[in-house]
């Protein structure tokens, strides 16, 4: 059986984007603890909006932190984009259905994690493009392939 990994504090990069908008779009998450990288995503999700690349970053990142079978006391969701943010947080109403229903996924899977004790605390904070810098150069790397 694998070994759970348990980290203090998980900050995690994420970033979509698509080219277009909609257009063809990827995701970018490259996951730290303690300086190291933990995990790194860069995939095409075909064509859609750059806030439902937004979005999709995030719930694969979360979908990570459960297949690898990840704890940590802490995770901070690094994005930069204002307005994901805002939503996930439940700052901004989600007006379209469709965000909604990714919105609603994500929560459910945060409260599983809390539930099975692989998170505990979980922040999500808004950054400058320019502190992204990584994630946006998965889905750059991820959209030329």
């Amino acid at each position: 059986m694998p070994m759970s990994k348990i980290y203090d504090l998980l900050e995690i990069n994420t970033d979509g984007g698509s080219r277009g908008n909609p257009g063809q779009a990827a995701i970018g998450v490259i996951a730290k603890a303690e300086g190291q990288v933990i995990y790194t995503l860069s995939e095409k999700i075909g064509e859609t909006t750059n806030n439902v690349a937004e979005y999709t970053a995030v719930l694969r990142a979360l979908e990570e932190i459960e297949s690898q079978d990840i704890f940590t006391e802490k995770i901070r969701f690094i994005l930069d984009s204002e307005l994901i943010v805002k939503q996930i947080t439940g700052l901004y109403k989600v007006k379209q259905p469709h965000l909604q229903e990714l919105r609603k996924t994500i929560i459910d899977l945060i409260k599983k994690l809390r539930d099975t004790g692989q998170i505990k605390l979980m922040s999500f904070v808004n950054v400058l493009r320019d502190k992204n810098e990584e994630a946006d150069q998965l889905v750059n790397n991820a959209l030329d392939k």
